[in-house]
């Protein structure tokens, strides 16, 4: 599965296309724990590069092959996270967008309702880099083939490669590990047992073990 193509343009503040009532205490807090679970899965996965700037993260993945992909903060201070990957064209950012306890890709696209939202990062990620291939036969949903979207890249002042008007497929595939957090065995070792299964409770381990699982239920 591939992320929705990108058409690399300014950014422009717009306003909520609906208005949306206001936060209960309840809601933000339940807002508040999901933002702290996904710094959790984050710092866990090992490829969570923290605050290095848009340039640093382009020239990390400078001489990654396509499809190679990092998450960090973002360089627009209205937003959290950015996800930078190494495309065909070569590195570009994407900001994630986030609010009411839910993340998507930013879009400036009147397609915007239709990127899916997810209650963490991770799902996020791992929906876009699915199973490694591209549904685009004419048996594809909706939701595994690319969207002609317009993403907004994060940065503070536009596209800084120039690229404005160039559309580009996210092709989410392996993500790059920073140097100082590579995954020890045990975290490997989870990561296979997510990728075959989807129901961890149900295997024949003891309940340390299945916490171990259920404390970071990805495969990437």
């Amino acid at each position: 599965m591939v992320a929705p193509a990108v058409t690399m343009i300014d950014p422009v503040d717009q306003g909520p296309c609906c208005p949306h009532p206001p936060q209960t205490s309840l809601d933000r807090g339940e807002d508040l724990s999901g933002i702290a679970s996904t710094f959790q899965y984050l710092h866990t996965s090992g490829w969570y590069w923290g605050s290095i700037s848009a340039s640093q993260a382009r020239d990390t993945l400078l001489t990654k092959s396509e499809g190679t992909f990092l998450v960090r903060d973002s360089s627009h201070p209205q937003y959290m996270l950015a996800l930078s990957v190494m495309t065909h064209c070569g590195p570009t950012s994407v900001r994630i967008q986030h609010k009411r306890g839910s993340f998507w890709l930013d879009s400036l696209s009147p397609e915007l309702p239709n990127l899916q939202s997810f209650p963490d990062v991770l799902s996020l990620i791992q929906h876009y880099t699915g199973s490694g291939h591209t549904s685009q036969g004419p048996s594809a949903s909706a939701q595994d083939s690319p969207l002609s979207s317009k993403l907004k890249p994060d940065t503070a002042n536009g596209d800084p490669t120039g690229a404005k008007d160039s559309g580009v497929l996210l092709k989410l595939l392996r993500p790059l590990h920073r140097p100082q957090a590579f995954p020890c065995l045990q975290h490997l070792a989870r990561l296979a047992i997510n990728g075959n299964t989807n129901c961890t409770e149900q295997l024949p381990l003891p309940k340390p073990l299945l916490d171990y699982l259920h404390d970071y239920p990805f495969h990437i």
